[in-house]
Protein backbone atom coordinates (compact mmCIF):
# COMPACT_ATOMS: atom_id res chain seq x y z
CA UNK A 1 0.00 0.00 0.00
CA UNK A 2 1.23 3.78 -1.13
CA UNK A 3 1.94 5.60 2.22
CA UNK A 4 1.89 9.36 1.52
CA UNK A 5 5.77 11.24 2.98
CA UNK A 6 8.72 9.64 3.73
CA UNK A 7 8.93 6.75 6.30
CA UNK A 8 10.41 7.91 9.67
CA UNK A 9 13.74 5.58 10.05
CA UNK A 10 14.26 6.12 14.12
CA UNK A 11 16.16 2.94 14.55
CA UNK A 12 19.71 3.31 15.72
CA UNK A 13 21.25 2.73 12.61
CA UNK A 14 21.43 2.09 9.72
CA UNK A 15 20.93 5.93 9.52
CA UNK A 16 18.77 7.83 7.19
CA UNK A 17 21.57 8.88 4.13
CA UNK A 18 21.17 12.17 3.20
CA UNK A 19 20.13 13.26 -0.36
CA UNK A 20 23.63 14.28 -0.81
CA UNK A 21 25.70 10.87 0.04
CA UNK A 22 22.86 9.58 -2.42
CA UNK A 23 23.62 11.63 -5.19
CA UNK A 24 27.48 11.08 -4.60
CA UNK A 25 26.89 7.32 -4.51
CA UNK A 26 25.14 8.05 -8.29
CA UNK A 27 27.85 6.96 -10.45
CA UNK A 28 29.12 4.99 -13.43
CA UNK A 29 31.49 1.70 -11.49
CA UNK A 30 35.21 3.14 -12.51
CA UNK A 31 38.16 0.79 -13.13
CA UNK A 32 39.90 -0.17 -9.58
CA UNK A 33 42.76 0.00 -10.70
CA UNK A 34 42.41 2.72 -12.62
CA UNK A 35 44.27 6.20 -12.30
CA UNK A 36 40.80 7.76 -11.32
CA UNK A 37 40.40 5.12 -8.62
CA UNK A 38 43.91 5.75 -6.86
CA UNK A 39 42.95 9.83 -6.54
CA UNK A 40 39.61 8.74 -4.72
CA UNK A 41 41.30 6.33 -2.84
CA UNK A 42 44.21 8.42 -1.27
CA UNK A 43 41.31 11.16 -0.74
CA UNK A 44 39.47 8.66 1.62
CA UNK A 45 42.10 7.00 3.55
CA UNK A 46 43.45 10.53 3.97
CA UNK A 47 40.11 11.80 4.85
CA UNK A 48 38.79 9.26 7.44
CA UNK A 49 41.76 9.60 9.76
CA UNK A 50 40.28 13.22 10.22
CA UNK A 51 37.34 11.38 11.88
CA UNK A 52 38.97 8.89 13.56
CA UNK A 53 40.95 11.83 15.48
CA UNK A 54 44.17 9.78 14.33
CA UNK A 55 47.21 10.05 12.78
CA UNK A 56 47.76 6.82 12.09
CA UNK A 57 47.02 3.98 9.53
CA UNK A 58 43.08 3.58 8.92
CA UNK A 59 41.75 0.14 6.94
CA UNK A 60 38.74 0.32 5.01
CA UNK A 61 37.01 -3.03 4.45
CA UNK A 62 33.84 -3.73 1.87
CA UNK A 63 32.07 -5.57 5.19
CA UNK A 64 29.47 -4.87 8.17
CA UNK A 65 30.70 -3.84 11.23
CA UNK A 66 30.84 -7.44 12.19
CA UNK A 67 33.25 -7.44 9.87
CA UNK A 68 35.57 -5.31 11.53
CA UNK A 69 35.34 -7.04 14.57
CA UNK A 70 36.52 -10.23 12.79
CA UNK A 71 39.34 -7.94 11.67
CA UNK A 72 40.48 -6.57 14.69
CA UNK A 73 40.90 -10.38 16.70
CA UNK A 74 42.52 -12.28 13.88
CA UNK A 75 45.07 -9.31 13.22
CA UNK A 76 45.89 -9.09 16.79
CA UNK A 77 44.89 -11.96 18.92
CA UNK A 78 45.43 -16.60 18.67
CA UNK A 79 43.99 -19.15 20.30
CA UNK A 80 44.38 -19.20 23.38
CA UNK A 81 45.06 -15.98 24.16
CA UNK A 82 43.21 -13.76 27.21
CA UNK A 83 41.39 -11.25 26.80
CA UNK A 84 39.17 -8.54 29.29
CA UNK A 85 35.61 -7.68 28.51
CA UNK A 86 32.62 -6.21 29.73
CA UNK A 87 29.45 -6.93 29.64
CA UNK A 88 27.19 -3.43 28.50
CA UNK A 89 25.00 -5.03 26.70
CA UNK A 90 23.99 -7.26 23.91
CA UNK A 91 26.97 -5.86 20.98
CA UNK A 92 29.62 -6.32 23.54
CA UNK A 93 28.19 -10.00 24.14
CA UNK A 94 28.16 -10.76 20.58
CA UNK A 95 31.70 -9.29 20.36
CA UNK A 96 32.79 -11.81 23.52
CA UNK A 97 30.57 -14.75 21.59
CA UNK A 98 32.91 -14.18 18.31
CA UNK A 99 36.31 -13.61 20.20
CA UNK A 100 35.40 -17.41 21.74
CA UNK A 101 35.00 -18.93 18.33
CA UNK A 102 38.43 -17.74 17.14
CA UNK A 103 39.20 -19.48 20.63
CA UNK A 104 40.56 -16.63 22.76
CA UNK A 105 39.67 -16.52 26.50
CA UNK A 106 37.28 -14.10 27.71
CA UNK A 107 37.69 -12.68 31.34
CA UNK A 108 33.77 -11.05 30.73
CA UNK A 109 32.93 -9.06 33.22
CA UNK A 110 29.21 -9.07 34.85
CA UNK A 111 26.88 -5.88 33.57
CA UNK A 112 23.59 -5.12 34.11
CA UNK A 113 22.80 -3.81 30.36
CA UNK A 114 22.36 -0.13 32.19
CA UNK A 115 25.95 1.28 32.89
CA UNK A 116 29.03 1.38 30.87
CA UNK A 117 32.13 0.24 31.56
CA UNK A 118 33.76 0.68 35.54
CA UNK A 119 37.22 2.15 34.58
CA UNK A 120 37.70 1.14 38.45
CA UNK A 121 37.06 -2.63 37.66
CA UNK A 122 39.47 -2.47 34.49
CA UNK A 123 42.45 -1.33 36.74
CA UNK A 124 41.33 -3.83 39.34
CA UNK A 125 41.49 -6.71 37.02
CA UNK A 126 44.79 -5.66 35.26
CA UNK A 127 46.19 -5.08 38.45
CA UNK A 128 45.70 -8.53 39.98
CA UNK A 129 47.17 -9.68 36.17
CA UNK A 130 50.66 -10.11 38.08
CA UNK A 131 51.91 -12.34 35.20
CA UNK A 132 50.54 -10.26 32.20
CA UNK A 133 48.12 -12.69 30.46
CA UNK A 134 45.67 -10.25 29.32
CA UNK A 135 46.48 -9.45 26.04
CA UNK A 136 43.36 -7.03 25.83
CA UNK A 137 41.03 -4.68 26.97
CA UNK A 138 37.94 -4.80 24.62
CA UNK A 139 35.18 -2.53 25.12
CA UNK A 140 32.19 -1.12 23.69
CA UNK A 141 32.08 2.61 23.44
CA UNK A 142 28.79 3.49 22.70
CA UNK A 143 26.53 -0.18 23.35
CA UNK A 144 24.02 0.57 20.15
CA UNK A 145 21.14 -1.75 22.51
CA UNK A 146 20.73 0.32 25.93
CA UNK A 147 21.78 3.46 25.08
CA UNK A 148 24.98 3.40 26.68
CA UNK A 149 28.32 5.63 26.19
CA UNK A 150 31.41 4.29 28.15
CA UNK A 151 34.00 6.88 29.13
CA UNK A 152 37.28 5.42 26.79
CA UNK A 153 39.38 8.13 28.22
CA UNK A 154 38.73 6.75 31.38
CA UNK A 155 39.62 3.18 30.55
CA UNK A 156 42.85 3.94 28.99
CA UNK A 157 43.82 6.00 32.31
CA UNK A 158 42.88 3.23 34.55
CA UNK A 159 45.14 1.04 31.87
CA UNK A 160 47.93 3.36 32.13
CA UNK A 161 48.09 3.34 36.31
CA UNK A 162 48.68 -0.71 36.04
CA UNK A 163 51.24 -0.34 33.94
CA UNK A 164 49.94 -3.03 31.69
CA UNK A 165 50.58 -3.74 28.10
CA UNK A 166 47.24 -4.91 27.19
CA UNK A 167 45.99 -3.38 23.78
CA UNK A 168 42.98 -1.06 24.17
CA UNK A 169 40.42 -2.49 21.55
CA UNK A 170 37.37 -0.08 21.33
CA UNK A 171 34.02 -0.85 19.13
CA UNK A 172 32.55 2.55 18.42
CA UNK A 173 30.38 1.15 15.08
CA UNK A 174 27.40 3.48 16.53
CA UNK A 175 29.60 6.12 18.88
CA UNK A 176 31.70 7.20 15.28
CA UNK A 177 30.59 10.65 14.12
CA UNK A 178 28.23 11.15 16.62
CA UNK A 179 29.83 11.05 20.21
CA UNK A 180 33.35 12.79 20.76
CA UNK A 181 35.60 10.22 19.91
CA UNK A 182 39.78 10.19 20.09
CA UNK A 183 41.41 7.51 18.81
CA UNK A 184 45.25 9.12 19.44
CA UNK A 185 44.53 11.17 22.36
CA UNK A 186 42.99 8.02 24.12
CA UNK A 187 45.56 5.84 22.89
CA UNK A 188 43.50 3.14 21.51
CA UNK A 189 45.13 0.27 19.59
CA UNK A 190 42.15 -0.75 17.51
CA UNK A 191 39.20 1.10 16.97
CA UNK A 192 36.32 -0.92 14.93
CA UNK A 193 33.73 1.10 13.33
CA UNK A 194 31.26 0.77 10.20
CA UNK A 195 29.52 2.68 7.53
CA UNK A 196 25.72 2.96 8.52
CA UNK A 197 25.68 4.93 11.73
CA UNK A 198 26.71 8.26 11.93
CA UNK A 199 28.95 8.31 8.89
CA UNK A 200 25.31 8.55 7.25
CA UNK A 201 26.21 5.89 4.75
CA UNK A 202 24.07 2.52 3.58
CA UNK A 203 26.23 -0.91 5.25
CA UNK A 204 29.25 -1.74 3.88
CA UNK A 205 32.41 -0.26 5.15
CA UNK A 206 34.09 -1.51 7.97
CA UNK A 207 37.02 0.07 9.28
CA UNK A 208 39.79 -0.10 11.75
CA UNK A 209 41.77 2.37 13.33
CA UNK A 210 44.78 0.86 14.43
CA UNK A 211 48.20 2.11 16.01
CA UNK A 212 51.89 1.26 16.12
CA UNK A 213 51.48 -0.73 18.98
CA UNK A 214 48.86 -2.86 17.32
CA UNK A 215 50.61 -3.21 13.82
CA UNK A 216 53.85 -4.45 15.84
CA UNK A 217 51.28 -6.83 17.77
CA UNK A 218 49.43 -8.00 14.30
CA UNK A 219 53.19 -8.79 12.76
CA UNK A 220 53.93 -11.15 15.57
CA UNK A 221 50.58 -12.93 15.45
CA UNK A 222 50.41 -16.29 13.84
CA UNK A 223 46.61 -16.37 13.35
CA UNK A 224 45.84 -17.18 10.09
CA UNK A 225 44.47 -14.56 7.83
CA UNK A 226 43.53 -13.62 4.46
CA UNK A 227 40.86 -11.01 3.39
CA UNK A 228 41.05 -9.17 6.96
CA UNK A 229 45.19 -8.83 6.89
CA UNK A 230 46.10 -5.66 7.78
CA UNK A 231 49.32 -5.56 5.99
CA UNK A 232 47.90 -7.29 2.95
CA UNK A 233 45.98 -3.67 2.84
CA UNK A 234 48.61 -1.19 4.08
CA UNK A 235 50.61 -2.09 0.91
CA UNK A 236 48.39 -0.98 -1.57
CA UNK A 237 46.44 1.62 0.65
CA UNK A 238 50.08 3.68 0.47
CA UNK A 239 49.15 4.45 -3.42
CA UNK A 240 45.29 4.31 -3.42
CA UNK A 241 44.16 1.28 -3.81
CA UNK A 242 43.23 -2.01 -2.19
CA UNK A 243 44.41 -5.36 -3.05
CA UNK A 244 40.87 -7.05 -4.33
CA UNK A 245 37.86 -5.27 -5.73
CA UNK A 246 36.66 -2.52 -2.93
CA UNK A 247 33.04 -0.87 -2.16
CA UNK A 248 33.50 1.96 -4.89
CA UNK A 249 30.31 3.77 -5.38
CA UNK A 250 30.15 3.02 -1.43
CA UNK A 251 33.69 5.17 -1.16
CA UNK A 252 32.33 7.92 -3.47
CA UNK A 253 29.75 8.48 -0.59
CA UNK A 254 32.25 7.94 2.19
CA UNK A 255 33.74 11.07 0.59
CA UNK A 256 30.71 13.63 0.65
CA UNK A 257 29.52 12.09 4.01
CA UNK A 258 33.25 13.14 5.15
CA UNK A 259 32.88 16.64 3.52
CA UNK A 260 29.49 16.89 5.15
CA UNK A 261 30.93 16.53 8.85
CA UNK A 262 33.83 18.88 8.25
CA UNK A 263 31.62 21.55 6.54
CA UNK A 264 29.56 21.07 10.47
CA UNK A 265 32.66 20.69 11.89
CA UNK A 266 33.02 17.88 14.11
CA UNK A 267 32.49 19.21 17.59
CA UNK A 268 29.38 20.76 16.15
CA UNK A 269 28.36 17.22 15.25
CA UNK A 270 28.61 16.47 18.70
CA UNK A 271 27.24 19.07 20.49
CA UNK A 272 24.37 18.50 18.31
CA UNK A 273 23.95 14.89 18.76
CA UNK A 274 24.19 15.61 22.62
CA UNK A 275 21.01 18.72 22.78
CA UNK A 276 18.80 15.83 20.79
CA UNK A 277 19.90 13.51 23.07
CA UNK A 278 18.95 15.77 25.87
CA UNK A 279 15.71 16.87 24.83
CA UNK A 280 14.80 13.24 23.85
CA UNK A 281 15.17 12.15 27.64
CA UNK A 282 13.24 14.98 28.89
CA UNK A 283 9.87 13.81 26.46
CA UNK A 284 10.78 10.46 27.56
CA UNK A 285 10.48 11.77 31.46
CA UNK A 286 7.66 13.81 30.86
CA UNK A 287 5.73 10.91 29.72
CA UNK A 288 6.43 9.24 33.26
CA UNK A 289 8.90 6.45 31.52
CA UNK A 290 12.29 5.50 32.60
CA UNK A 291 15.33 5.69 30.71
CA UNK A 292 17.62 2.53 30.30
CA UNK A 293 20.90 4.07 31.12
CA UNK A 294 21.31 4.91 35.10
CA UNK A 295 24.39 7.27 34.79
CA UNK A 296 24.14 10.55 33.75
CA UNK A 297 27.53 10.68 32.94
CA UNK A 298 27.04 7.69 30.31
CA UNK A 299 24.03 9.01 28.76
CA UNK A 300 24.13 8.04 24.77
CA UNK A 301 23.89 11.03 22.12
CA UNK A 302 23.34 8.56 19.48
CA UNK A 303 19.67 7.21 21.21
CA UNK A 304 17.82 6.55 24.09
CA UNK A 305 16.71 2.78 25.38
CA UNK A 306 13.08 3.51 27.13
CA UNK A 307 12.21 0.76 29.37
CA UNK A 308 7.95 0.16 28.95
CA UNK A 309 5.58 0.16 31.95
CA UNK A 310 5.13 -3.69 33.55
CA UNK A 311 2.65 -5.55 31.58
CA UNK A 312 2.99 -4.05 28.39
CA UNK A 313 5.01 -4.98 25.21
CA UNK A 314 7.62 -3.05 23.55
CA UNK A 315 7.50 -4.77 20.09
CA UNK A 316 3.56 -4.49 20.50
CA UNK A 317 4.21 -0.64 20.85
CA UNK A 318 6.51 -0.84 17.80
CA UNK A 319 4.34 -2.86 15.37
CA UNK A 320 1.32 -0.02 16.37
CA UNK A 321 3.38 3.46 15.54
CA UNK A 322 4.94 1.30 12.60
CA UNK A 323 1.82 0.38 11.43
CA UNK A 324 -0.10 3.86 12.28
CA UNK A 325 2.30 6.17 12.00
CA UNK A 326 5.08 4.67 9.37
CA UNK A 327 8.13 5.27 11.63
CA UNK A 328 10.30 2.33 13.26
CA UNK A 329 12.01 2.48 16.10
CA UNK A 330 14.91 0.27 17.49
CA UNK A 331 13.98 -3.05 19.21
CA UNK A 332 15.27 -4.55 22.15
CA UNK A 333 17.60 -6.96 22.06
CA UNK A 334 18.92 -9.90 24.25
CA UNK A 335 18.70 -9.77 27.63
CA UNK A 336 15.73 -6.56 26.83
CA UNK A 337 13.81 -8.07 24.19
CA UNK A 338 10.39 -6.72 24.60
CA UNK A 339 10.98 -4.38 27.75
CA UNK A 340 12.84 -1.66 25.97
CA UNK A 341 12.36 0.23 22.52
CA UNK A 342 15.23 2.68 21.49
CA UNK A 343 15.09 5.74 19.64
CA UNK A 344 17.70 6.60 17.48
CA UNK A 345 18.76 10.18 16.95
CA UNK A 346 21.89 10.01 14.96
CA UNK A 347 23.72 11.09 11.56
CA UNK A 348 21.54 13.15 8.98
CA UNK A 349 19.04 14.44 11.99
CA UNK A 350 17.98 18.00 12.72
CA UNK A 351 15.30 19.76 15.54
CA UNK A 352 12.46 18.91 13.47
CA UNK A 353 13.57 15.29 13.10
CA UNK A 354 13.39 14.94 16.35
CA UNK A 355 10.00 16.50 17.01
CA UNK A 356 8.46 14.36 14.67
CA UNK A 357 10.04 11.75 16.12
CA UNK A 358 8.47 12.02 19.88
CA UNK A 359 5.38 12.88 18.10
CA UNK A 360 4.94 9.48 16.23
CA UNK A 361 5.99 8.02 19.98
CA UNK A 362 3.58 10.06 21.93
CA UNK A 363 0.27 9.17 19.96
CA UNK A 364 1.56 5.83 19.44
CA UNK A 365 1.56 5.91 23.09
CA UNK A 366 -1.89 6.49 23.67
CA UNK A 367 -3.16 4.64 20.13
CA UNK A 368 -1.25 1.36 21.89
CA UNK A 369 -3.20 2.50 25.88
CA UNK A 370 0.26 2.47 27.42
CA UNK A 371 -0.06 4.02 30.60
CA UNK A 372 1.97 7.19 30.32
CA UNK A 373 1.37 10.97 30.54
CA UNK A 374 1.43 13.76 27.69
CA UNK A 375 3.65 16.67 26.98
CA UNK A 376 6.38 14.70 26.32
CA UNK A 377 6.60 16.65 22.48
CA UNK A 378 6.54 20.07 24.87
CA UNK A 379 8.82 18.91 27.36
CA UNK A 380 11.44 18.07 24.30
CA UNK A 381 10.36 21.54 22.30
CA UNK A 382 11.32 23.50 25.78
CA UNK A 383 14.60 22.18 25.87
CA UNK A 384 14.81 22.60 22.02
CA UNK A 385 14.21 25.95 22.08
CA UNK A 386 16.15 26.64 25.35
CA UNK A 387 19.69 26.04 23.85
CA UNK A 388 18.52 27.50 20.90
CA UNK A 389 17.83 30.67 22.41
CA UNK A 390 21.10 30.42 24.26
CA UNK A 391 22.79 29.64 20.74
CA UNK A 392 21.80 32.86 19.33
CA UNK A 393 22.79 34.82 22.87
CA UNK A 394 26.17 33.49 22.10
Amino acid sequence: MYRSGRHFLQIPGPSTVPDRVLRAMDMPVIDHRGPDFGVLGKEVLSGIKKIFKTTGHVIIFPSSGTGAWEAAIVNVLAPGDKVLMVETGHFATLWRQMAAKFGIEVDFVAGDWRSGVDPAEIEKRLSDDKTKSIKAVMVVHNETSTGVTSRIGAVRQAIDRTGHPALLMVDSISGLASADYRHDEWKVDVTVSGSQKGLMLPPGLGFNAVSEKALDAAKANKTPRSFWDWHDMLKPNSTGYFPYTPATNLLYGLKEAMAMLQEEGLDNVFARHMRHAEACRAAVRAWGLEVLAKNPAEYSPVLTGVIMPDGHDADALRRTILENFDMSLGAGLGKVAGKVFRIGHLGHFNDLTLIGTLAGVEMGLQVANVPHQAGGVDAAMAVLTQKNQARAVA
